[in-house]
């Protein structure tokens, strides 16, 4: 009996990794990391969660209209370590102004992947792919 619930808890426990391993997605599935591009805008939401946060940054255009970025950042842990997040020294608020550079969506909307984040300090933060 007791080898019966060992072998169905091991095998529960291959199928949980393994549906965890198919979930996980590579960056240049849905960003083109052999490109970049860089943008400018206040910060209007911020969002430290796993598996990927999110800063939403609103960007001034040439015809006097907005247009709003959703950047993908890393996860919750890789930003805490950068300094993000409660009273981390690199925390990014709504109203602040930030430089970005990153990997743009292959689809072409206004969608990216943060590699670097200047914050209004001017101190420069950069951002490794998970």
């Amino acid at each position: 009996m007791i080898k019966r619930a060992l072998g169905g808890v091991f095998f529960s426990a291959l199928l949980l990794a393994g549906g965890a391993s198919l979930a996980h997605h590579s960056l240049s599935g849905v960003y083109d990391i052999r490109k970049s591009g860089e943008l400018t805008g206040t910060v209007t939401k911020v969002e430290f969660t796993n598996p990927h946060g999110a800063m939403h940054v609103a960007v001034d255009n040439a015809d006097g209209t907005k247009t709003e970025w959703i950047l993908t950042t890393g996860s919750a842990n890789t930003l805490q370590s950068l300094g993000f997040g409660r009273g981390g020294p690199n925390t990014v608020v709504e109203g602040d102004v930030v430089t970005i550079g990153y990997f743009p969506a292959r689809n072409g909307k206004p969608l990216g992947f943060i590699r670097n984040i200047t914050l209004p300090n001017a101190k420069t933060i950069e951002f490794q792919p998970e």
